[in-house]
C-alpha cells in the first residue's frame, strides 16, 4: 500500500530575469527549415520546430571541435601559453586559413582566437592533432563525446565543417553542444569578439557572427552559410542576473532572416520564463519505518535539488510526495524509495527520487548473537 502526501509550497524564482536590450518585431514568418530555444542549465526546450529534423549545418558543426579544444584546455592536456608547431598536414588547407606552414609556431591562445573569431581550419588542424595525435583520431573522439551526450542525431566526419552529404545533427543536438560550451567561461573573450589580430598583427581576424559586435547580450557561439546548407546560427545571451538562452535556426534562407529568428527566440525566453528551483526541504522527509532490519528506519532525502524552467505567469507551485508506508531490509544507500513530484496547477513540472541515504543490512542471527554478546560484556 501506497500513501500520497501533498505538500504545497510557494516557490519564488532565484532569478530575476530583465527585458532584453533589443526591440525587434514578432517574426511573421520563419523561412528556417529548424530551430529550437533552449535554457542551458536544465536543457529544457521552451520553442521549437522540426528539432529533430538532420540536417547538414556546414561550419556550425566546428562548435563541437571547440568543445573538445575546451575540455582538453580545462584539463590541462595543455596551457593557453603552449607553443604548438604546425605541422605539414596545414598544407593546401582548404576554407578560412591564418596561413600556416609546416613548422610555424603559434601559443594554443591564439590558435583557439583563430578558430573561433576566424574560423581558421589550419588552426584546427595543429589543435586537433595535439588532442588526438591525428585528425582521424579527433572526429572519432567528436563522435564519441556525442554518443556520451546521449545524442544520436548527430554524427561528424571532419573537425572543420567541410560540407559532407554524409554528416548530419539537428537543432536539438546542437543547443545541447553549446550548453556544454557556456559552461566553459574562459571561452566567452573570445566569441564575444568581433574583430582580432594574430602573428604579431600580420594577420586579422573576423567573426561572422555580426551579433559579436551588435548583441550586449552575446556570450557566444557561430554563425555559417554555404550554399548548400542556408543560414544557420547557434546564438547565447545571458543577462545581469545569469540566466542565459541558448537558440539555434537551421537553414534560414537568408542572413536577415537568422538573426531575427535567433534574436526573437532569446528575447522570448527572457520575455516569458523564468528560473526557479525546487528547495524542498529535505527536513520535510520523515525516516521510513523498516521491517526485518538491523534499524528500524533510515533518513530519506531528494536524490538533487532540480532547477526548473517555468512561465512568468506561473505562481505557486504544488509538490506530491510518494512514498511506501515501510521498507523492506536490506536497504542500499541510493536506493529509489519514491518521488516528489512538482506541478503547476495540474501540469506536471518536473520529478525528482527521493533516495535512501544510508545502508540498513537485513536482521540476522548472527547480527542478533554479536549485539547480545556486545550487551554482555557492557
Amino acid at each position: 500500500m501506497r500513501k500520497i502526501i501533498a505538500v504545497f509550497i510557494s516557490f519564488v524564482a532565484l532569478l530575476t530575469m530583465v527585458s532584453p536590450l533589443y526591440t525587434i518585431a514578432d517574426d511573421t514568418t520563419n523561412s528556417a527549415k529548424a530551430y529550437v530555444l533552449m535554457e542551458p542549465t536544465t536543457q529544457t526546450v521552451l520553442d521549437s520546430e522540426n528539432a529533430d529534423l538532420r540536417l547538414n549545418v556546414g561550419y556550425l558543426s566546428k562548435l563541437m571541435t571547440i568543445l573538445l579544444i575546451a575540455e582538453d584546455i580545462e584539463t590541462g592536456k595543455y596551457l593557453m601559453s603552449t607553443e604548438l608547431t604546425a605541422s605539414s598536414t596545414v598544407t593546401g588547407t582548404k576554407g578560412a586559413v591564418v596561413w600556416l606552414e609546416a613548422g610555424d609556431k603559434m601559443t594554443v591562445e591564439e590558435l583557439l582566437k583563430s578558430v573561433i573569431i576566424g574560423n581558421a581550419n589550419d588552426a584546427v588542424t595543429v589543435l586537433a592533432e595535439k588532442s588526438e595525435q591525428t585528425i582521424e583520431k579527433f572526429v572519432m573522439r567528436m563522435n564519441t563525446e556525442v554518443f556520451d551526450l546521449g545524442l544520436r542525431n548527430t554524427a561528424f566526419y571532419s573537425p572543420y565543417g567541410y560540407y559532407d552529404e554524409r554528416e548530419y545533427t539537428t537543432a536539438h543536438d546542437m543547443a545541447v553542444i553549446c550548453s556544454q560550451l557556456a559552461k566553459y567561461e574562459f571561452l566567452r573573450p573570445y566569441f564575444k569578439t568581433w574583430r582580432d589580430f594574430v602573428k604579431s598583427g600580420q594577420t586579422e581576424l573576423v567573426s561572422e557572427n555580426r551579433l559579436a559586435n551588435t548583441y550586449e547580450r552575446h556570450i557566444g557561439f557561430k554563425a555559417a552559410h554555404s550554399d548548400e546548407t542556408g543560414y544557420n546560427i547557434a546564438e547565447g545571451g545571458m543577462d545581469e542576473s545569469g540566466t542565459c538562452y541558448i537558440s539555434v535556426v537551421l537553414g534560414a534562407d537568408s542572413e536577415d532572416d537568422m538573426y531575427r529568428r535567433a534574436k526573437s527566440l532569446i528575447r522570448s525566453g527572457f520575455n516569458d520564463y523564468k528560473v526557479t528551483a525546487t528547495m524542498f526541504p529535505d527536513e520535510m522527509l520523515m525516516p521510513m519505518k523498516i521491517r526485518g532490519g538491523c534499524d528500524t528506519a533510515v533518513e530519506i532525502v531528494l536524490r538533487r535539488q532540480s532547477r526548473l524552467v517555468v512561465p512568468k505567469s506561473v505562481g505557486e507551485l504544488s509538490t506530491a510526495v510518494v512514498l511506501p508506508e515501510y521498507l523492506t531490509a536490506p536497504v542500499k544507500k541510493g536506493q529509489i524509495i519514491g518521488t516528489a513530484a512538482f506541478y503547476s496547477e495540474k501540469n506536471l513540472v518536473c520529478e525528482i527520487d527521493i533516495i535512501a541515504a544510508d545502508n540498513v543490512e537485513k536482521l540476522s542471527l548472527g547480527y542478533v548473537l554479536k549485539k547480545t554478546l556486545c550487551n554482555i560484556i557492557k
